[in-house]
């Protein structure tokens, strides 16, 4: 089992050779249990986009790596078992498929890139991931229940043993510093964000997060 301690989202990622692979974007868990299931990683080397298939397809920086190529990861650095240069030929995580586009569009097209407004095509958003997977981000929602009430903004996720055992959440009103919400007060998720189920007593328990 691999060294799973702390994924600090946005740290760097390195490559077996120790040479820079790129950042940490988000960590893709199943959505029923939370197991790890891999890391998205953004190459920052390369370019912010490129277009594939005939122009089809246009796909994003970030690419998929499994969670067995990951050998550490601590609070500042994420340790593949790959090298560096391997990163960037994984698979990417996002792609977009563009839409044909009606007469009508490609008329408005031309008269808002006449008029000096960039008009973008239509493109549906393709994720790499299976559909009993979602993806944790730095910066998503952690909400309190249906209530509608945000308690925060994830900041990092914790592991011990190579599982999930909680969220650091950075304040967003109710903490005067980050806290630790165990895993077990999420009840559920989706890529949009976390729902904590916990009271009110429970929330005011939270150990901070040095």
């Amino acid at each position: 089992m691999a060294e799973l301690t702390d994924f600090r989202l946005g740290s760097e990622v390195a490559g077996s050779d120790g040479a820079l692979a790129g950042s940490l974007v988000s960590i893709l868990v199943e959505e029923q249990g939370f197991d790890p299931r891999a890391i998205v990683v953004r190459d920052e080397t390369s370019l912010v986009g490129r277009m594939v298939a005939g122009e089809k397809y246009f796909i994003t920086d970030e690419v998929v790596i499994p969670i067995s190529e990951v050998v550490s990861a601590t609070h500042d650095r994420v340790q593949l078992a790959m090298p560096a240069a391997d990163v960037r030929r994984q698979p990417p995580y996002l792609s977009y498929r563009f839409k044909p586009m009606t007469p009508a569009e490609v008329v408005l097209q031309e008269a808002q890139v006449l008029g000096g407004a960039l008009g973008l095509p239509k493109a549906d958003e393709i994720a790499n991931k299976t559909a009993d997977q979602i993806e944790i981000d730095g910066d998503e929602n952690v909400m309190l229940g249906k209530t509608g009430q945000r308690l925060g903004h994830v900041r990092d996720v914790l592991f011990d043993g190579g599982e999930l055992v909680g969220v650091v959440i950075r304040p967003d009103g109710l903490f005067k510093q980050d806290v630790v919400l165990p895993i077990r007060f999420i009840s559920r998720a989706d890529d949009m964000a976390l729902f904590a189920d916990i009271r009110q007593a429970d929330i005011e328990k939270l150990k901070p997060y040095a």
